[in-house]
């Protein structure tokens, strides 16, 4: 029985490794790289490999954009009415989660001007 348990403990161990090694891993992404949250940034993701626990930078001035989460509809139609989560420090850092997660600006207009993007995760 002993045994067991130190089979157990083993690898219950090794799964922590495993998921901090993942975590240790993790790369930051300045979102539109030097011209920040911007309009036109809808093509930024383009070749990028996405995993979950990399964080998203968002940068941009909060007296004129922000950074809106919404849901597939929201992203295409751009109506952030239903915001899931919004941010406007100017210097958001957003960690991924694994599946697609869609980012407007809900400022009128800028959407619909590239003002958003959609990551997905790994």
């Amino acid at each position: 029985m002993g045994q067991g348990r130190g089979f157990s403990a083993i690898i219950a161990s090794l799964c922590v490794l495993v998921l901090l090694s993942d975590m240790a891993h993790a790369t930051t992404y300045v979102v539109g790289d030097d011209k920040g949250w911007a309009f036109n940034t809808s093509n930024w993701p383009g070749g990028k490999q996405f995993k979950a626990g990399d964080v998203l930078v968002f940068n941009y001035n909060p007296s004129i954009h922000d950074v809106t989460k919404v849901d597939v509809n929201g992203y295409h139609s751009c109506d952030s009415s239903k915001a899931l989560e919004k941010h406007r420090s100017g210097h958001d850092q957003i960690t991924l989660a694994s599946g697609t997660t869609y980012f407007v600006c809900s400022i009128p207009g800028h959407c619909q001007q590239g003002m958003k993007i959609a990551i997905h995760a790994k």
